[in-house]
């Protein structure tokens, strides 16, 4: 599908309509003309325009009346006014009104490339800038972790980048299946254009297409102007759509086809509008157990799933906790002053199973880093869950010293037994459930360790 810029030259002089769209598709865009403001709103209808370039005195309709016009229903468009060198008052009413630039008559044709060129990167950083203001992502700092799991994903993700490859995010939620696609993208060729992410989970489903696809003015109730979606902001770039099982099916058959074909229509909107965009996916689900629960469409699933990418849970690859604490203190304190974990706090972190992952691990750090009042972290400013609910329960000063498995696995029965009953506030038949014993064992085993 070719994705040129397609140019509206309006002026109602047949021979310099014709020598607009030579010169234009000369240098490398789809031309389009009108002969009047009337025929260019006509065509801004029903075709995909990236920008217009008119005259200024028409009859019927001035070229300052099509731009008001323009402006009343959309704000995207960039407008070029081609007006006489003793009418210089109106191209800058012009440029008031929202016009990109003007050109002097007679005109060389450089001069109108390299206004046009302008104002399409003008355009281009306009949208970006709306949209980074728009989001709270963070910057990427990079994967932090050198486990063999996460050694093996960077390798993957080297692989797999340089390519236009559709690719499928799995893992657990709070692994970093974004920051997986950012890496992705900073790692292609795509790294100037945006990274544009969606959660199709977080967007009401009413509202989740013109987010995706935007619309057209009066589209729907309360669509006031014509808005740009994800997908054209991400054109030449990478759209991530985060937790894609979660989008409603009918609208997996519309996002199918824009993967398939290239081009996107707009709600309330008949032209097709080409892209370029790089598509990576992400589920916290099994992807096949979604097509079997009719979460995802299976034809989708295999457009998508072109080349997977797994993200290990942190349990998978505790070795990386020290490196990710570190990370995470020196960013919210600064690396100068960011806070110390004690060698036992460490250790604890380490044995806990981090069900949350990497963002309960940074959530954690947040608050112990808060109750040390930026001093060493230590044991106690950790929640009593991590503390309590560890891998190892065994001291390792007494391991060295008795090696009786009788005797340690007493000791051992005694601790679960007591933060047991200490999680359950005191519940005995909560802490039997979660001992997985019998009530009546639980009440022998008090008596037995005098715990009553």
């Amino acid at each position: 599908m070719d994705t040129q810029k397609r140019i509206l030259a309006v002026d109602d002089e047949p021979n310099m309509r014709r020598l607009l769209e030579i010169s234009l598709r000369q240098a490398g865009y789809q031309a389009l003309t009108a002969a009047n403001g009337r025929e260019a709103l006509e065509t801004l209808k029903t075709e995909q325009v990236d920008l217009v370039v008119s005259d200024l005195h028409m009859p019927g309709m001035s070229g300052l009346e099509l731009l008001k016009q323009m402006r009343a229903d959309s704000d995207a468009i960039p407008f070029i006014m081609v007006t006489a060198q003793g009418e210089i008052n109106t191209a800058v009413e012009a440029m008031k009104l929202g016009a990109a630039d003007y050109i002097l008559r007679p005109f060389d044709l450089e001069v109108l490339e390299v206004a046009i060129a302008k104002a399409l990167d003008i355009q281009r950083l306009q949208l970006e800038n709306t949209y980074l203001k728009s989001t709270t992502q963070p910057i990427v700092q990079g994967l932090i972790g050198e486990s063999l799991a996460m050694q093996t994903l960077k390798q993957m993700i080297a692989q797999v980048a340089p390519e236009k490859a559709t690719v499928l995010i799995a893992g657990e939620t709070g692994t970093g299946k974004e920051l997986v696609a950012k890496a992705i993208h900073t790692a292609s060729s795509r790294k100037d254009g945006l990274f544009v992410a969606v959660n199709c989970a977080a967007i009401p489903a009413d509202m989740l297409e013109s987010e995706l696809f935007g619309y057209e003015k009066g589209a729907f109730t309360g669509a006031v102007k014509t808005r740009v979606g994800k997908f054209e902001l991400a054109d030449k770039g990478t759209l991530f759509l985060d937790e894609i099982t979660e989008m409603p099916i009918h609208l997996q058959a519309k996002l199918l086809r824009a993967l398939q074909e290239g081009v996107i229509e707009k709600l309330g909107s008949n032209k097709q509008i080409a892209l370029d965009n790089r598509i990576v996916a992400a589920t916290n689900r099994d992807a096949m157990q979604a097509v079997k629960d009719g979460k995802l469409r299976e034809d989708l699933y295999y457009r998508l799933n072109v080349f997977q990418l797994n993200v290990p849970a942190l349990k998978e690859r505790t070795g990386d906790v020290a490196l990710l604490s570190h990370f995470f203190l020196a960013k919210r304190e600064g690396e100068e002053r960011s806070a110390q974990i004690s060698d036992e706090a460490m250790q604890q972190l380490q044995r806990y199973d981090w069900p949350g992952n990497v963002r309960e691990l940074e959530n954690v750090l947040e608050r112990a880093s808060i109750l040390s009042s930026g001093g060493q972290i230590e044991t106690h400013h950790l929640p009593s869950d991590i503390v309590g609910n560890t891998i190892s329960a065994v001291d390792n000063t007494t391991l060295q010293n008795d090696f009786s498995i009788p005797a340690q696995t007493q000791r051992l029965e005694k601790k679960l037994i007591t933060e047991a009953i200490e999680r359950c506030n005191g519940n005995k038949a909560k802490a039997a459930k979660l001992l997985e014993i019998s009530e009546r064992s639980l009440w022998y085993k008090l008596d037995q360790y005098q715990l009553k």
